[in-house]
């Protein structure tokens, strides 16, 4: 399929790389279908949650555990089933990014990352239920990372 993307122009993918929300993201309960897209040169860690329906909706994302290695969201069981996994180690996590003009004032939600079956494309965004993560944790927080680090 060819679908017109926010960043990207252009892009060619099959329905295999499709990903399903059956809920939707936070405030676009409507859009159920999306194409997970990397930025060049981000060596995969910076993302983009494109809608595969509505060209000028995207959303930009990271890796979280480049951020923070010791990220350790936690899904409710009810979430988990909903993804068809017995444990949040299961899953692929990515956190919403709010891009500023000065990139050291852009943000990450670590509360409310997008939990993914890869197996299954199935994702979902939560809301994990503890105080360790924020809404907004600046990208300064997390400093420069050293080369060859894990992410």
């Amino acid at each position: 399929m060819l679908v017109q993307t926010k960043y990207f122009g252009q892009v060619e993918c099959g329905e295999e790389q499709e990903l399903h929300f059956p809920r939707g993201l936070f405030g676009f309960e409507e859009e159920k279908s999306f194409l997970l897209l990397p930025f060049e040169g981000s060596g995969g860690s910076l993302l983009c949650f494109q809608s595969a329906v509505t060209p000028h909706l995207a959303f930009v994302a990271m890796n979280p555990f480049y951020l923070k290695p010791d990220y350790a969201p936690v899904l409710t069981g009810e979430e988990l089933r909903e993804l068809g996994v017995e444990r949040s180690e299961e899953l692929c996590f990515y956190v919403l990014c709010v891009v500023r003009d000065k990139v050291s004032e852009s943000s990450v939600n670590l509360r409310c990352p997008i939990a993914l079956n890869d197996h299954t494309r199935t994702a979902m965004q939560v809301i994990l239920e503890t105080d360790a993560y924020q809404m907004h944790h600046p990208l300064s927080e997390f400093g420069k990372r050293k080369e060859g680090s894990p992410c």
